[in-house]
């Protein structure tokens, strides 16, 4: 598949702003096993100690931190659902992105700020401000230009590449469940 090109990008930017800021569906669920493995779910479970039951997250450790542990303001990712699609373009394309949960729902920083608890299926999750930026992966897959894209000042503003958030409540997650922000 061919890049997307930065015209197609800044074209579609509208579109990718109009996902819901309050109430938005799970669409995909990844588990990434292994560095560069990629498994699709039916069914996450969300564990504050280890995120996404069967993700590499602990194992793989951090290099955002001192020790090289796992960062746990960066034990799960989710990503918009829009941004993806027009980024990776078919659906079996977008685990390659990174990403462990896909959702149509507004990721930008104005709408959720660091601290916004979200439920996510039956878990909660609390959004860190650590960013989630595109790597040099990111660019091999989808082309500089995405990469340049998720990564611009609004790009960022919108957190068109995903945010980083850390699992508060357990629980359990399927594709189609509502992603909500909640309240108090």
């Amino acid at each position: 598949m061919d890049p997307v090109t930065s015209d197609a990008l800044s074209s579609a930017r509208a579109d990718l702003l109009e996902s819901p800021a309050d109430r938005g569906v799970v669409e995909l669920l990844v588990a990434r096993p292994e560095p560069g493995a990629r498994v699709v779910l039916s069914e996450a479970v969300l564990d504050p100690d280890v995120g996404l039951v069967g993700d590499c997250w602990r194992a793989r450790g951090s290099r955002h931190t001192a020790d090289g542990a796992a960062n746990p303001s960066m034990q799960l990712t989710l990503m918009n659902t829009r941004v993806v699609d027009l980024v990776a373009g078919p659906r079996d394309r977008w685990p390659l992105a990174g990403d462990q949960v896909y959702v149509d729902l507004d990721l930008g920083e104005a709408n959720l700020p660091p601290g916004t608890r979200l439920r996510v299926g039956t878990a909660v999750v609390v959004v860190t401000p650590q960013p989630h930026t595109g790597c040099a992966r990111f660019a091999e897959r989808f082309g500089m230009d995405a990469a340049r894209f998720v990564n611009s000042p609004d790009g960022r503003a919108h957190r068109f590449r995903g945010l980083n958030a850390r699992v508060v409540d357990a629980g359990v997650v399927r594709p189609g469940d509502v992603v909500s922000k909640q309240v108090g």
